[in-house]
């Protein structure tokens, strides 16, 4: 018998979606903290270092989510998990949030920022916060991705 605890997406029996959410999760906060700089400088080089976080964090959210959703997908036991679902859907609203903050990062000047994007990113950021403890319960309480 297996034990579908298992992440069907892996790398050197490493799961693949493990390795890549910390890039985007790092880019996304890193991307809010540029915001609060920018906010308080006008200096346009912390904009154009949150635009480049949020693009980067995206790209390589893409990936994440790739490999996440096979795991969820072909995992019975993974979806039947009761923190799955709040972590699925809430990444899905993390990465639609952060589609629409880099529009909104693309605009020039100062509201290219203040106010709009500065929410969004903080809002990514709460609901990073709130699924990253989802994924850690599923990890740590439920031994999804370990040998236990």
């Amino acid at each position: 018998m297996t034990d579908t605890r298992q992440p069907t997406a892996t790398l050197g029996g490493h799961p693949i979606h493990v390795l890549l959410v910390p890039i985007p999760i790092g880019c996304f906060v890193a991307a809010f903290g540029t915001d609060i700089v920018y906010a308080l400088t006008a200096d346009m080089a912390w904009e154009t270092a949150s635009i480049w976080l949020i693009t980067i964090g995206l790209i390589v959210a893409a990936f994440a989510v790739l490999a996440g959703l096979i795991d969820f997908l072909f995992s019975r036991r993974i979806r039947s998990l009761p923190p799955a679902w709040p972590h699925v859907i809430g990444n899905a609203v993390v990465i639609g949030l952060s589609i629409v903050n880099a529009f909104v990062h693309s605009r020039d000047g100062y509201t290219s920022v203040v106010p709009l994007g500065i929410s969004l990113s903080a809002i990514v950021v709460l609901i990073l916060a709130f699924t990253g403890l989802m994924g850690w319960r599923m990890v740590h309480r439920d031994g999804v991705g370990t040998a236990r």
